[in-house]
This record gives structure tokens, C-alpha cells and sequence, in this order.
């Protein structure tokens, strides 16, 4: 059966497109991930969450784990926190772990523990936009709803040679209200899964025309433009920053930052640090000699670039230092770092003495 839509953007040519090609490449080429066997509302939504600037294959086992704990959504509401951001420790841009569950906390309370099936009130839940609604309603629920994503938005700017700047809101909500239209009647749910997978994994930076449904009808591939589109006129400013991290040993205790409320690294522990140039001023302040030198280290986190070199002393007595605190090295495993200071830790032997 043939599915054709009227595919047009402003600007563009109009002409008819079969979804069923996109449909059937789908069914043959899609992945095999965990959340795709369980197609339950919660599993789609934590699934989405976790799949924001995450790589697919990165996922896979932490959302494994994720529904080993918590898995219902009164699971995840009742959790204790600490719990939640250890399950997410390395996925990186923690108030997703904390908006997940404070979103539970209001599906429990205002939803009877059932996540709705319309979008204004998916929208209404902490932390759900657009895309995450539009997915929980075309994936879970199976309606004709569109998710669109970056995967999304590359394969439409290419089709028809989009040159609009995607980093403007007006540019995004055109290509959704056209996602909207291209879906089919039959299965919609296949054909939207199948744009995002085909952006995922033949549509990317470096697209792979030759293996690309679509290319008889690509627009971009025609006036060979596909590597410069989509066209982005924001370019995120990244700050460098060097800093030598201070493991201070004391027995078989370790001292750590404590984190606040507020800061980037809420509800993680790091080791004491500061700016590489501050580094003299306070080995002479904490009274520190014979420190040895650990792997550096390269993070990245929000809009920084971050190189660690951690230096380890081993001190007699332990020091008060305001805003951090001892504790004993297994103790620590227990504890949810940032992820660059998570590797520092890593070097340090377990069982040390």
C-alpha cells in the first residue's frame, strides 16, 4: 500500500513522496536497544531522556540498570535521591536524572502514576519538552505525533535543501509542523522512529548518501550541498580551564569536596581543587611536600574544557578544610562523582593503607 504524502517546505518544490520507503528501511535497519522491546510510556520517556547528547551504545547499559531499580514510575518517585544520581553517575547533564524524578514525583501525585497520552499535559510534567512529548506519543502511544530531534532535523534541512538557520525557533517549528504532514495514517509511529534512525545512523555530520533511502528524492545531494547542511549560525563558545586537583590521603581516608546546592556539580563529590596558577599558594598553605604525580585528565561539562592534574599526598593528620570532608576509601565507591574526577579516583588503589 502505497502512503504519499505532499512534501513541501516554504521555498521549496512540491511533489509526492511514498513514507512507505522510509517505513521499510526502518523495519529492516532499525537497532536492537532494550527500550525498544518494552514500549511502555516509562520506558520510552527515561529511554528519550537518557538519549539527549548520549550516544545510543553509551545508554544501553545504564538504562538497563535504570529499570533494574526503578522500574516503575512510583519505583523512581519513592527512590532516595542519592540513589537516582548514582544510577546516572557518567551520563553526564544531571538534571535530567533530577528532573526524571521530580516528573515522577508529579505523575504519582497529579496522573494517578500513568504518564498521559496528550500533549499539553506531557508538557506539563518537569523536564518533558517537545521532542520527549512528541516521542512518549508516537513510540508509547502510538499516535501521529512528531519528535523532533537533531537526527530529525538534519534529514529534513537535507531533503529539501533547507538553508533556513536551525538554531532559530521559527526554523524548528516549521520543520516539525512539515514532520507532521509527511507522517502517514498507517503506522506513523514506524515512519517517525525511521527519520530519527535514519539521522542517527546514515544521515549524520558526514552523511552516507550511498546508502541513503531517500537519496532519489535528497535535494541537498542534488546541488551537493548535504555536507554543509543543516546550516547553524550559533556556534557554542567553549571555556578552557586547567586545575590541579589535590587527592590528599590521610590512612585509608580520602578528602573530598562536598557539593552545594546550585553549582554545575550539584550532588557530586570531586577532590579539592584549584586553578593551575593558585597551585604554590596552597601546597604552601596546607604545609604539603612529597606529592606524586597521577595521569592527567580531559572532562568536558556545559560550555567548559577541562584539564585535571591531580596530584596525591599523603598527609599524617587530616586537615579542616571548610566545604569538604573525610571519608574512608570504601565509603567513597558509594559516592556519585563528576566524571573527570570519577577517572582521578580510579587511580587510586581500593585498598589503600
Amino acid at each position: 500500500m502505497n502512503e504519499l504524502r505532499i512534501i513541501s517546505l516554504p521555498g521549496t518544490m512540491t511533489y509526492l513522496m511514498d513514507t512507505n520507503i522510509v517505513k521499510k528501511w526502518f523495519i529492516k535497519h532499525r537497532r536492537q536497544f532494550p527500550w525498544r522491546q518494552k514500549l511502555s510510556p516509562y520506558h520510552v520517556w527515561v529511554s528519550e531522556v537518557m538519549l539527549q547528547q548520549t550516544l545510543a551504545k553509551v545508554v544501553v547499559p545504564y538504562f538497563e540498570r535504570w529499570m533494574e531499580q526503578f522500574p516503575t514510575v512510583e519505583a523512581l518517585a519513592e527512590a532516595d535521591p542519592k540513589t537516582v544520581i548514582k544510577a546516572w553517575e557518567g551520563l553526564g547533564y544531571y538534571s535530567r536524572a533530577r528532573n526524571l524524578q521530580a516528573g515522577a514525583k508529579q505523575i504519582v501525585e497529579e496522573f494517578n502514576g500513568q504518564l498521559p497520552n496528550n500533549f499539553t499535559n506531557l508538557k506539563k510534567i518537569k523536564g518533558i519538552g517537545d521532542y520527549t512529548a512528541g516521542a512518549i506519543l508516537s513510540f508509547a502511544f502510538q499516535n501521529k505525533a512528531a519528535a523532533v530531534d537533531g537526527n530529525v532535523i538534519r534529514v529534513m534541512t537535507r531533503l529539501f535543501a533547507l538553508e533556513e538557520d536551525i538554531s532559530q525557533p521559527k526554523t524548528v517549528k516549521m520543520i516539525r509542523n512539515q514532520v507532521e504532514n509527511f507522517l502517514p495514517d498507517e503506522k506513523p509511529w514506524l515512519v517517525m522512529e525511521g527519520l530519527i534512525e535514519l539521522g542517527a545512523t546514515v544521515c549524520r555530520k558526514k552523511p552516507e548518501c550511498g546508502k541513503c533511502p531517500l537519496r532519489d528524492h535528497c535535494q541537498a545531494y542534488f546541488q551537493g550541498l548535504e555536507k554543509e547542511l543543516p546550516y547553524k549560525s550559533q556556534k557554542i563558545r567553549y571555556e578552557k580551564l586547567t586545575r590541579t586537583v589535590f587527592v590528599l590521603k590521610c590512612g585509608d581516608s580520602l578528602l573530598l569536596k562536598l557539593p552545594k546546592k546550585g553549582e554545575i556539580m550539584e550532588d557530586l563529590y570531586e577532590f579539592p581543587y584549584v586553578e593551575r596558577g593558585k597551585k604554590r599558594e596552597w601546597i604552601k598553605r596546607w604545609n604539603l611536600e612529597g606529592g606524586s604525580q597521577l595521569k592527567t585528565v580531559n572532562h568536558s561539562f556545559t560550555r567548559y574544557r577541562v584539564c585535571l592534574h591531580p596530584e596525591m599526598y599523603e598527609i599524617d593528620s587530616q586537615l579542616e578544610v571548610e566545604g569538604c570532608e573525610w571519608f574512608k576509601r570504601d565509603e567513597v565507591e558509594k559516592l556519585s562523582f563528576s566524571s573527570g574526577h570519577r577517572r582521578v579516583l580510579q587511580q587510586i588503589p581500593v585498598g589503600l593503607q
